[in-house]
């Protein structure tokens, strides 16, 4: 009888030992998630921080292009009002805030643009250096989601082995969302001459 009270005590203190230190795994990963959630963010902060320079020094040179540089700066407030909960990283909601920095990248497209009817503005140096930043920040925004989907892919892909599974269904541990690529880039740019 006491042989089968310390096998079932041994037992017990196994699966103890393995839902702490499985819970302790998912907790662990759905910070990585949320850190690299907060990453993404800071970076598209950064972008959304230069475009009042870009804005202004363009301002200055291209005063009649007033309707493209209101179109960036209302893409810029939507932008700001779309927020994602690093609770809720589900694909919907990053499907949002992709579309709302979709808008503003459509936008510093056009604005961008208009710098090729303006010699000046394009040798003005204080644009070519905001240029050189905007074009770093959107290598760091991409550097960030790829990171950011691998560590919500190996959080997942945590949350749905067996036999953590159990554990993530019993502490509420759900699946992370990744950034996808938008629809429009499946299609081929058509160049023309």
């Amino acid at each position: 009888m006491k042989k089968a009270l310390i096998i079932i005590a041994a037992i017990a203190a196994i699966v103890v030992v393995w839902a702490v230190t499985g819970y302790n795994g998912l907790v662990s990963g759905d910070e990585k998630v949320k850190s690299a959630w907060s990453q993404v963010e800071n970076v598209y902060q950064r972008r959304l921080d230069l475009i009042p320079n870009l804005v202004a020094t363009v301002k200055g040179y291209a005063e009649h292009e007033q309707g493209t540089l209101e179109s960036v700066t209302a893409a810029r407030s939507k932008a700001t009002q779309i927020t994602v909960d690093p609770n809720s990283l589900t694909e919907e909601s990053i499907a949002a805030f992709q579309e709302a920095q979709g808008e503003i990248g459509a936008a510093l497209g056009r604005l961008l643009a208009i710098s090729e009817n303006y010699p000046d503005l394009k040798a003005n140096q204080n644009f070519m250096e905001l240029q050189a930043e905007l074009a770093g920040t959107e290598n760091r925004i991409a550097t960030e989601r790829r990171k950011y989907n691998e560590t919500a892919r190996a959080y997942n892909t945590m949350v749905r082995r067996f036999p953590k599974n159990i554990l993530a269904s019993m502490f509420g541990f759900t699946q992370k969302g990744y950034f996808e690529a938008d629809d429009a880039a499946a299609a081929a740019p058509k160049v023309e001459f």
